[in-house]
C-alpha cells in the first residue's frame, strides 16, 4: 500500500449544492454489482488490523477497533448520521482520527449509494489519505458522474507519486471513473483507453471496465478485440467479461458471433453457466438477434433461476411478437412460486396483453395486482401500463378510471390518457386534457405534441389545427418530424395551400420520407390526383427511395379518372415489384383497390390469390372489389373462405359484403349477412342500415325498407338512410311513400343544406307528373341559394380523357355522339326492348 499523504481539502474539491442530471448512460451492469462487492470488501478489510500494532487489550488499540466495528455497522444498516455523529464525537480532535475510520464512512456513504455526501465527507478530511481512500474517492466521483472532480484527484495522486499508481485497486477505481463519468458520445479523448494502456499491471476487473466502456461507445467491434487479446495474454473471462460484451454482439448483428461466444462461456464452466446476470444477458442477446427459440433454451437449462432471468424471457418473447408464450410464462412464475413477480415482470405482460388486445386477460392481471397489493398503490409505471392496456383494447372509458384513481402522476401519465383519447377517437377531449394538464403544473412535450396534432388531424378542423401550431410556436416546441405531423394536420382541414408551404420552407428542405409520404397523401386525401403523382416523382428525383407508405398513399392517386390512370399504377406496381415491396400486405391491399377502381378485377384477384400474408382489410378490399363488379357469390365465397380461415371480420367487412349483396340482386344473402353480425360480436351502425335500406330499395321492396327505416328509432334518424330511400321511391314509382320519406329526410336535415335531396324531391314529382309540387321545390331552392354541382363521367378514348355532364351539348364532337345514341336506341327498340321515359324537367339526377 501507498503511503499516507495529506488531505485534499475543500478548497481544492468544489463540489455542486445539487446533484446536477445524470448524463446519458447505460443501464446497469454486472460490473458495478461487482464493484461495490469489492467496496464491502474493502469495508471488512479495513476492519482488521493491519499491522501487528499494540498487544491485544491495548486501550488504544480496542477502542478504535471497537469504534471501527460501531461504524461499519451503522453504515451497513444504512444509519449514516448516526455513523457520522459517531465518528466525530468520539474523538476530541476530529482532525487528527485515523485515516481507516475516516475511509470506513466515507465508503459507506458509497455502498448506500450517497456518492455527493461521500465526497465531501472527503473533503472534510484532515487525516493522511491512503490508496482506500483514492479508490472509494474516486468511485463516489463515478456514481455521481463527476469527471471534473474525478480528474482532480487523479491529478493529485500523480503529483504524490510523480508517476502512475502501482496500486493495482487504486487503478482499477481510476479506469473505473473515467469509463462511468466521462459521455461517449462527447468525449474527444479517450481517457480510458489511455489509463489502461498506463497500468503497470492488468487483472481482469480492467479488461471488463474497457470492454463495457467501448460498449457504451458504440465500438462493438473494439470491445470484441479486446476480449481476443484479453483471451491471448491468457486471463481467464468472468461472468462480468460476458456480461459486458454480450451487448457488442447484439449491436453486430451476427448470430455467429453469439454462438462462438456462447460457446466459449460453456468452457468457462458451470459456474459461469449459471451466473443469473451471465444467463440474463445471454438470453437477452439472442432475443435482440431473433434467436428466440436459442434465448428459450439458455433459458431451460439455468439452474437456479432467479426473477431477472424470468423477466429477460418474457421481455424476450415480447420483442418477438411471442405475446402468448410470455403470458404463458407469467402463468409459470405465479402458478410455481419459484420467483416472486416483480414490477418489470408485470410491466412487460401487460405489453404483451396490449398488443393481443385480449381484454379479459388484462383485467385479470389487473384484478391480481389489486389482490396481492392490498390497500397499497400500484407503482407508477404499472399503473401507465394499465391505462394503455385499456386503451388498446378500446376501453377508454376503464383506461380513464385508471388514470382518475391515481394519487401521483408524471408526464408520462398525462400523455398515456392523452394520447389513449385521441387513438380511440376522443380527440376534443385529448385537447382539453392538455389544458388541464398544464394547470396542473405539467409541461408539454414532444409526445403531448404530437398527440394534440393528431387530435387536431382527425378533427379536421382548420381553425382548431392553426390554433395547435401557434400554441407549439408560442411555447417553443420543436421535435423531429414536426412538419410531417403540420403537413398532415393542414391537409385533413382541407388547407393544402398551407400545407404545401410548409413543405417547401427553408425548415423542410432537407425532407425524409415521412415528410414526402405526408405531403403525397395530403394531395392523395384532397382529391388532387395531379399534384400527387408529381410530388412522387419529385421524390423519386431527389434520390429518396419511397417505401410501403409512399406506395399506399400515392396508389388512390391512380383512379381510372385521374392523371395517368391506370398506367400510373401500372408503373407504381412495377416499382413495388422491383424494390420488393409488393409483398406487403398494405401495397397489396392497395393494389387491388386500384385495379378494382381501373376496372381490371382479374388483375386484382390475382394479387389476392398470390398474397402469402392477408388481414382482415385485405378480405375486406377484395369482397367490396367483387361487390362493386357485380359478382356478389365471390364475395359471399370469399365470406365464407374468410370465416374458414379464423380471419375474424370487422364492422367494415359487413358494409362491403352487405353492399355486393346489394349490386348483384342478392336480397336474401344479403338480410342474412345483416343478421350474422351479432355472431361476431359486431354492433349494427347507420352504415349498415343504409346498406340494408339500399338492399331493399334496390329490389323493389320499397316499403319494406321503409318499415325498417321506421323501426330503427333513434338510430334510423340518419340522413343518408332516408335519402336511399327517397331515390328508392322515384326509381320504383312510389311517389306517395316518397312524399313521406321526403318529409322525414328534411326534418332530420333541417340544419343542412341538402341541395342534391331537393334535386331528387324534384325529380319524383316530375316523375309523377306533378309539375306543380316539382316547381316548388325548384323555387324553393333557388330561394335559399342552393344549387346543386352537376354530376359528370369520364371515359379515356386514344390516351384523352373526355368529361361530359349531365345533357352535356358542348363537347367538340357532340352531333356524332348524339347520332350515335339515336342509332342504339333505335336497334334497342327493334327486338322489343322498351326505354324508360325521361322528362327534360328533371334537372339531375342522384343515387
Amino acid at each position: 500500500m501507498s503511503a499516507p499523504h495529506p488531505p485534499l481539502h475543500r478548497a481544492t474539491l468544489r463540489l455542486p449544492a445539487t446533484t446536477p442530471p445524470p448524463r446519458k448512460q447505460s443501464p446497469p451492469n454486472y460490473h458495478h454489482t461487482f464493484l461495490r462487492r469489492t467496496q464491502s470488501q474493502q469495508l471488512h478489510h479495513q476492519q482488521q488490523p493491519q499491522d501487528p500494532g499494540p498487544p491485544h487489550g491495548h486501550p488504544q488499540q480496542t477502542k478504535k477497533t471497537t469504534l471501527r466495528s460501531r461504524l461499519s455497522q451503522l453504515c451497513k444498516d444504512g444509519r449514516l448520521d448516526a455513523a457520522r455523529r459517531l465518528l466525530f464525537d468520539s474523538l476530541s480532535h476530529p482532525a487528527a482520527s485515523p485515516t481507516l475510520l475516516w475511509n470506513t464512512l466515507i465508503i459507506g456513504y458509497v455502498c448506500n449509494a450517497l456518492p455527493l455526501e461521500a465526497l465531501r465527507l472527503y473533503a472534510l478530511m484532515n487525516s493522511p489519505s491512503d490508496a482506500y481512500t483514492y479508490s472509494s474517492a474516486l468511485k463516489a466521483c463515478a456514481d455521481a458522474r463527476q469527471l471534473r472532480l474525478g480528474k482532480s484527484i487523479h491529478c493529485r495522486i500523480v503529483r504524490l507519486h510523480s508517476a502512475p499508481p502501482r496500486n493495482r485497486v487504486l487503478n482499477n477505481s481510476l479506469l473505473n471513473m473515467y469509463a462511468c463519468a466521462m459521455d461517449p458520445e462527447t468525449s474527444r479523448v479517450d481517457a480510458v483507453r489511455l489509463v489502461f494502456d498506463r497500468m503497470p499491471n492488468r487483472n481482469v476487473v480492467a479488461w471488463n471496465t474497457l470492454i463495457a466502456w467501448y460498449v457504451r461507445r458504440r465500438c462493438s467491434d473494439e470491445a470484441l478485440a479486446l476480449l481476443k487479446l484479453m483471451l491471448e495474454v491468457r486471463i481467464r473471462p468472468t461472468p462480468v467479461t460476458f456480461v459486458n460484451v454480450f451487448p457488442a454482439v447484439s449491436a453486430i448483428g451476427e448470430i455467429k458471433i453469439c454462438d462462438v461466444l456462447y460457446g466459449l462461456l460453456v468452457k468457462c464452466g458451470h459456474g459461469h453457466l449459471n451466473d443469473p446476470f451471465v444467463a440474463s444477458a445471454a438470453i437477452l442477446m439472442y432475443s435482440e438477434l431473433s434467436g428466440i427459440e436459442s434465448a428459450r433454451w439458455i433459458f431451460d437449462q439455468t439452474e437456479g433461476k432467479n426473477t431477472q432471468v424470468w423477466n429477460t424471457m418474457i421481455s424476450g418473447y415480447v420483442q418477438n411478437g411471442d405475446y402468448s408464450k410470455a403470458l404463458a410464462l407469467l402463468v409459470e412464475i405465479l402458478e410455481s412460486g419459484e420467483v416472486v413477480a416483480d414490477t418489470v415482470t408485470f410491466l412487460s405482460s401487460l405489453i404483451a396483453v396490449s398488443q393481443m388486445q385480449d381484454l379479459q386477460l388484462g383485467q385479470q392481471i389487473h384484478a391480481y395486482l389489486i389482490k396481492e397489493n392490498p390497500g397499497k398503490v400500484l407503482p407508477l409505471v404499472l399503473s401507465n401500463a394499465l391505462v394503455v392496456m385499456y386503451s388498446r383494447c378500446g376501453e377508454v372509458q376503464l383506461a380513464f378510471e385508471v388514470f382518475e384513481q391515481m394519487p401521483e402522476r408524471d408526464v408520462v401519465t398525462w400523455n398515456t390518457i392523452v394520447s389513449a383519447l385521441v387513438q380511440n377517437d376522443l380527440n376534443l377531449e385529448g385537447v382539453l386534457l392538455v389544458y388541464e394538464m398544464q394547470k396542473q403544473g405539467f409541461v408539454v412535450d414532444s409526445v403531448t405534441a404530437v398527440a394534440l396534432l393528431s387530435a387536431a388531424s382527425n378533427l379536421g378542423s382548420f381553425s382548431i389545427g392553426k390554433e395547435m401550431h401557434g400554441f407549439l410556436i408560442r411555447h417553443n416546441i420543436q421535435f423531429d418530424g414536426m412538419e410531417s405531423y403540420l403537413i398532415d394536420m393542414y391537409a385533413k382541414s382541407g388547407s393544402v395551400e398551407i400545407a404545401c408551404r410548409l413543405f417547401n420552407s427553408e425548415r423542410s428542405y432537407n425532407r425524409d420520407k415521412v415528410t414526402w409520404n405526408a405531403m403525397i397523401a395530403g394531395y392523395t386525401q384532397n382529391g388532387q390526383s395531379e399534384e400527387a403523382i408529381a410530388v412522387f416523382r419529385n421524390m423519386l428525383q431527389d434520390s429518396q427511395i419511397p417505401n410501403a407508405v409512399t406506395l399506399t398513399s400515392i396508389l388512390p392517386s391512380c383512379s381510372p379518372v385521374g392523371v395517368g390512370g391506370i398506367q400510373a399504377g401500372k408503373e407504381i406496381h412495377g416499382f413495388a415489384i422491383r424494390y420488393c415491396l409488393d409483398d406487403n400486405v398494405f401495397v397489396a391491399t392497395a393494389l387491388i383497390d386500384m385495379y378494382s377502381r381501373c376496372g381490371e378485377i382479374c388483375t386484382a384477384e390475382r394479387i389476392f390469390d398470390g398474397m402469402g400474408n392477408k388481414n382482415t382489410v385485405t378480405y375486406t378490399t377484395m369482397l367490396s372489389a367483387f361487390g362493386q363488379h357485380g359478382l356478389g357469390e365471390k364475395s359471399l365465397a370469399l365470406f365464407q373462405l374468410m370465416k374458414e380461415l379464423g380471419v375474424k371480420p370487422d364492422a367494415v367487412t359487413f358494409v362491403a359484403l352487405i353492399s355486393a349483396c346489394s349490386y348483384s340482386g342478392l336480397i336474401e344473402e344479403g338480410l342474412a349477412v345483416f343478421e350474422s353480425m351479432k355472431d361476431f360480436g359486431i354492433a349494427a351502425t347507420t352504415e349498415h342500415h343504409g346498406c340494408v335500406v339500399d338492399l331493399l330499395g334496390r329490389a323493389g321492396r320499397v316499403e319494406e325498407a321503409y318499415d325498417f327505416a321506421k323501426g330503427l328509432g333513434e338510430s334510423g334518424k340518419f340522413t343518408g338512410i332516408w335519402g336511399s330511400l327517397l331515390a328508392a321511391c322515384r326509381v320504383h314509382g312510389k311517389f306517395e311513400l316518397g312524399e313521406l320519406v321526403a318529409e322525414e329526410l328534411f326534418e332530420l336535415g333541417k340544419e343542412e343544406e341538402l341541395a342534391g335531396y331537393h334535386v331528387l324531391l324534384s325529380n319524383v314529382y316530375a316523375s309523377d307528373r306533378n309539375w306543380e309540387s316539382a316547381d316548388r321545390v325548384r323555387k324553393e331552392m333557388r330561394e335559399r341559394g342552393m344549387r346543386k354541382e352537376p354530376g359528370s363521367s369520364w371515359i379515356e378514348v386514344a390516351d384523352s380523357m373526355h368529361r361530359f355532364m349531365s345533357k352535356d351539348q358542348m363537347h367538340p364532337e357532340n352531333d356524332q355522339i348524339y347520332g350515335m345514341l339515336q342509332g342504339l336506341a333505335l336497334e334497342m327498340k327493334s327486338p322489343g326492348y322498351k326505354i324508360p321515359e325521361f322528362h327534360l324537367d328533371e334537372i339531375g339526377d342522384v343515387d
